[in-house]
């Protein structure tokens, strides 16, 4: 049996990862993605489609914002920065992850009956 998550729980999924890893320092979509994956121990990637609208919309909603700068290996870069408004977001939905994570495992923790 496949269950796939809903676009919309995905979706708020990659908006909070994104907003957690700015919340540590601007960063540009490369990096993001690869501290994601390093992160999680390549459990979790996004496909750069699927970052670059969730910048594209945080940055619509004023959570984010960008400048172009310089990257690592001095290439032309967009790098993304958190906003007062993100950080809020960020602590809103972290919290309400937190509990939702918290209320699934109480269900998968129970011991099956005989």
């Amino acid at each position: 049996m496949s269950m796939r998550p809903s676009r919309r729980l995905l979706q708020g999924t990659v908006d909070l990862l994104i907003l957690k890893t700015l919340s540590l320092g601007p960063s540009h979509g490369y990096g993001l993605s690869s501290w994601l994956r390093q992160q999680t121990e390549g459990e979790l990637g996004i496909k750069d489609a699927a970052l670059y609208q969730a910048l594209h919309r945080l940055e619509n909603q004023k959570l984010i914002t960008s400048d172009w700068g310089r990257s690592e290996n001095n290439r032309r870069a967009k790098f993304y920065q958190l906003t007062d408004h993100g950080r809020d977001a960020l602590n809103e939905e972290a919290g309400s992850w937190r509990r939702y994570a918290h209320a699934v495992f109480r269900v998968l923790d129970v011991e099956t009956r005989a």
